[in-house]
């Protein structure tokens, strides 16, 4: 069984404490830009009738139900998340929607994934990547249960490349944010988002851990003035 590092059992814990007013503050932080997001990373998707689609780091299931609104009655859904708080809060969201019998959730990190070689279609990753302590083993993992021809993308948080934008976004991202967040959770945890935020490789860099992973056909599109990423790549 994989054991999480002190530092990946201290991310765990932290979300398990924000679980409650995790989407709340997700919503507000973001002015709601992150639900635009989520939708772009998932017209990206390759499915077909009956296919498998594996959302890691599903946290809550926003990703897992966007998927399971634009894709066939037939495609199968599953979130995989570290954290069981979250996991519990998505399983309550699933079996609210219309969704609840295509939709399955499982507590698991990205670095050890309990499916069976080359068993998904396509696999998402939101806003989560940045929290795989060992993140060429979590690509691995990933490349692993994807089927050859399948697609993985990532959508993650990164770095503008405009100055004047990157003085507006730092200043938000590290004075503002961690004392809003505090304010109705814990100042600890939104503090560790931006910090987690400037230590994100850049895209160049990322985009070529993707490859060196074994993924091809890698390419990167920036969002919104490049405060968001997404990555993706193909199993050969």
């Amino acid at each position: 069984m994989f054991r999480l590092s002190d530092k990946g059992e201290k991310i765990q814990e932290m979300f398990g404490t924000i679980a409650p007013r995790y989407d709340f503050l997700n919503r507000m932080l973001s002015f709601g830009i992150d639900r635009r997001w989520r939708k772009k990373a998932v017209q990206l998707l390759k499915y077909h009738d009956g296919c498998r689609i594996l959302d890691v780091a599903t946290g809550t299931g926003d990703v897992a139900l966007e998927i399971a609104r634009v894709t066939p009655s037939s495609v199968r859904i599953t979130g995989a998340d570290f954290c069981r708080e979250m996991v519990d809060l998505g399983q309550i969201k699933a079996a609210e929607s219309p969704y609840s019998d295509r939709i399955d959730f499982t507590v698991a990190p990205c670095e050890d994934l309990p499916f069976a070689d080359d068993t998904f279609d396509s696999i998402t990753i939101a806003f989560g990547i940045r929290n795989v302590v060992d993140r060429v083993l979590g690509l691995a993992e990933m490349r692993r249960v994807l089927r050859p021809g399948g697609r993985m993308i990532i959508l993650e948080f990164s770095t503008p490349r405009s100055h004047l934008f990157r003085q507006i976004y730092y200043f938000y991202f590290r004075r503002l944010l961690p004392v809003i967040g505090g304010l109705f959770s814990t100042y600890n945890a939104y503090k560790y988002l931006p910090d987690s935020v400037l230590e994100f490789p850049s895209h160049e860099s990322f985009a070529r851990m993707i490859e060196d992973t074994g993924f091809h056909n890698v390419h990167v599109t920036e969002l919104t003035f490049g405060i968001a990423s997404i990555y993706v790549g193909e199993k050969k």
